[in-house]
């Protein structure tokens, strides 16, 4: 297996933010121009290898994208559409790749946990993934904002069995809790510098981590992967209406944080934790926000990072989602 990572070089900008001491952050600067070239790896060792060399140079990043003409890749700008305007062409095009990162930034952490702990940071941040993501070994990477704002801030960075565009890998990642869509664009920065601390230390004592476990991500099939059909106008008007935005973030904050709950839970209390959480959640089934299946399943896939057989979660969620009948204080007929 061999993949590479497009590796971009700004003239002259900072590509990673400055912390004070006593709280004050600068941002990354806005860069126009960049120098870019393509770094090669062929597993995720070689991958972190990479990551860990671009936690020092910050005036480098990455993109998804793969380099349009290597002969034109000076002093260029991020483009993977002609700039009308100026008669730019195009420097970065949507590529099958090998890997995926996925910015998970904001999860809710339990006050108690080491945020300087990255493994468990990392298999936290990694349960709220869809399952298929569960059991595979990634690295695990605190960005800027890891143990200085709340919650969690990280990135995790995964091989898949086969490769994917960008363009696939929002369509199958879309609406996964804590994943931002837009890390997934061709032409997207994805910062790989460390910041800069200025009169203090950096609170984490590293910033990459290894988790153990299969070599890659089973994908969703090609077809599977395929443009939705568009539904008709007044199905489209009925689902926009009744799943805005800011229920979907309600649903999702809810559900990673009774994730973490549970998976944090002290083992003399993991059985009545999950029972409780579950219960919680099951008032979204009955509210028509979440179905059946994505408690069961989270329930069960936290209650087994705790230390539980597999199938105890599950069959506690079951129960909790058949036995509760009301939506508590949310509105009924909130998904179609």
């Amino acid at each position: 297996m061999i993949d590479s990572l497009t590796i971009l070089r700004s003239r002259g900008r900072r590509l990673a933010k400055l912390i004070r001491a006593g709280g004050d952050v600068e941002g990354y600067d806005r860069a126009r121009l960049y120098d870019m070239h393509t770094l090669r790896f062929g597993d995720l060792e070689g991958l972190r290898d990479h990551l860990a060399a671009l936690a020092h140079r910050p005036e480098h990043c990455v993109v998804r994208g793969a380099i349009v003409d290597p002969s034109h890749a000076k002093g260029v700008r991020r483009l993977v559409h002609p700039d009308k305007e100026t008669g730019e062409v195009p420097t970065l095009t949507d590529a099958p790749r090998l890997w995926v990162a996925l910015d998970c930034d904001g999860i809710p952490a339990p006050e108690d946990m080491d945020r300087r702990d990255l493994e468990a940071c990392g298999i936290l941040a990694r349960l709220t993934m869809p399952d298929a993501f569960h059991s595979v070994a990634c690295i695990v990477q605190a960005t800027a904002g890891h143990a200085i704002k709340p919650g969690l801030r990280l990135r995790l960075w995964f091989l898949l069995e086969r490769p994917l565009t960008g363009i696939e890998c929002q369509r199958w990642l879309r609406g996964v809790p804590g994943v931002d869509p837009s890390t997934l664009r061709a032409a997207q920065v994805t910062y790989t510098a460390a910041p800069l601390f200025v009169d203090m230390l950096d609170p984490l004592p590293r910033r990459l981590a290894m988790l153990p476990g299969l070599d890659a991500v089973p994908c969703p099939t090609e077809e599977e992967l395929q443009p939705p059909s568009r539904p008709p106008a007044n199905e489209n008007r009925t689902r926009n209406a009744a799943s805005t935005g800011s229920s979907d973030r309600y649903v999702r904050t809810a559900l990673m944080r009774a994730c973490s709950n549970i998976a944090t839970a002290p083992v003399d209390s993991r059985h009545p934790t999950a029972v409780s959480e579950a219960w919680g959640l099951a008032r979204f089934v009955v509210a028509g926000l979440m179905t059946a299946d994505e408690v069961i399943r989270a329930v069960d896939g936290a209650l087994e990072q705790a230390g539980k057989p597999k199938g105890e979660g599950a069959k506690i969620a079951a129960w909790a989602v058949s036995q509760r009948t009301d939506s508590g204080n949310l509105p009924t007929g909130g998904r179609e």
